[in-house]
């Protein structure tokens, strides 16, 4: 999409178009080096922009860059001890806090917006649905947004434009999924997928543990103390996913949030 953008624009970004990258500091290295490669390969600036906790809503984000941007859970984690509990599938406050208002907050600050507003940002950005994402795209009134969608770009489509260009995202896909984007071991993936994650890479599940710990320690809400009510612990499903992967509903749909969407 963003390379339609750019060839729509003489190979520019059009005056009042922003390119943004809101990092949690949980993605997988390859997605952070796949971002700095759209930068340096189509000569597009990035904003690589991370939440911060400040007093004030406006100063709750940093810009930082592919070299020094987090990698650790940092801005992840600064969230949740603000908010002294963890999101889950119902309060995805990870989204709207880490995404979606670190965002506007930035395009506030640098003269583009009137508010840190979700809706704000909501009005004024495109996202990456496809044609065949159509249970997704349900979800936008303005399809004016979706132009991946109202264009009828598959699955297919998208394949077949990297197959041509000189890098790509470096991470395995599965039915043109790409099991391991957005956040590693994020809640809203299905826990079989969550678990195949853990299994490859077993390291993964160290600060999602951590992190149900320490919202545990905090205490302010002990039903907050995991992502999932309805799932076993990080720390259990490290050992679930080297002895009972067979338990998980193979079939389990992960939940749509605007990371993935």
């Amino acid at each position: 999409m963003l390379y339609q953008v750019l060839q729509a624009h003489d190979g520019k970004m059009p005056d009042d178009g922003v390119v943004c990258f809101a990092n949690t500091g949980k993605e997988e290295e390859n997605t952070l080096k796949f971002v700095n490669d759209c930068s340096v390969n189509w000569g597009v600036k990035i904003h690589w922009i991370e939440y911060q906790d400040h007093e004030d809503p406006i100063s709750r984000y940093k810009e930082v860059t592919y070299e020094t941007a987090s990698r650790n859970g940092e801005p992840f984690e600064a969230i949740i001890r603000k908010r002294n509990y963890l999101p889950n599938p119902v309060t995805r406050f990870c989204t709207s806090e880490l995404k979606i208002r670190t965002m506007a907050c930035f395009l506030k600050q640098s003269g583009l917006f009137d508010d840190c507003s979700k809706s704000e940002l909501e009005n004024a950005s495109w996202i990456g649905l496809r044609y065949d994402e159509a249970r997704r795209a349900t979800k936008i009134a303005d399809k004016r947004r979706i132009p991946l969608y109202t264009a009828g770009v598959t699955v297919q489509h998208i394949s077949e434009f990297w197959d041509k260009q000189a890098f790509n995202l470096e991470l395995p896909t599965y039915k043109g999924r790409t099991l391991a984007g957005n956040c590693d071991l994020c809640f809203l993936k299905p826990m079989n997928q969550v678990a195949t994650l853990i299994a490859e890479k077993p390291e993964r599940a160290v600060w999602w543990a951590q992190m149900e710990a320490l919202a545990l320690a905090l205490a302010s809400r002990p039903d907050g103390a995991t992502f999932r009510k309805d799932r076993p612990s990080y720390a259990s499903m490290v050992q679930f996913a080297s002895q009972q992967l067979s338990m998980f509903d193979q079939d389990e749909e992960g939940i749509a949030c605007f990371c993935g969407d």
